[in-house]
């Protein structure tokens, strides 16, 4: 079902939200930013936010990682595609390098830090899009090879619990 207007049958489109963000490193470490806002308010994340018109994907997590954690980054290409159907989200996560340790919360969050593996608060993330994300970054790192990763990620509306469900890794 859509909306369309009786006068001049113009349809009125919903579409999926595009969320654009990085994964940022530094010396083996992920930037992560604890969430200042809602939802998820106090929880960790992966600094990334709502694409906005007439921006690209790689512009949006720029200046979602410039607005969040203050940070500078060089884009090293696309890493996860993750679909959430039912919220009607697309998380789009890149891959990029920090151009230097410097990094300060922005206004949406509340502290900013690097974290190795062994220190990342897996019990404080947001959302199970930055959870997959960092779990397949840990996992390509230990074997020394990256690839794209996509998949959906399915929520039981009576458990409340998440499934993912890969494409084959590329």
């Amino acid at each position: 079902m859509r909306d369309v207007c009786d006068g001049c049958l113009t349809i009125h489109y919903e579409n999926p939200k595009v969320v654009a963000g990085c994964l940022a490193l530094w010396d083996e470490q992920v930037l992560l930013c604890r969430r200042a806002i809602e939802p998820r308010y106090g929880l960790w994340t992966l600094p990334a936010g709502f694409m906005e018109n007439e921006e690209t994907t790689t512009e949006a997590a720029v200046r979602e990682t410039w607005e969040e954690a203050r940070a500078r980054v060089a884009i090293d290409g696309l890493y996860t595609l993750f679909n959430l159907p039912h919220i009607s989200q697309v998380y789009l996560m890149f891959r990029a390098r920090l151009d230097q340790a410097s990094f300060a919360p922005g206004s949406e969050s509340l502290e900013v830090a690097l974290f190795a593996e062994h220190d990342v608060p897996w019990d404080e993330l947001a959302f199970p899009a930055v959870r997959e994300t960092l779990k397949l970054y840990f996992q390509d790192r230990a074997q020394g090879r990256y690839r794209f990763h996509a998949g959906d990620l399915l929520k039981d509306p009576r458990s409340g619990q998440y499934r993912v469900r890969m494409l084959p890794a590329t």
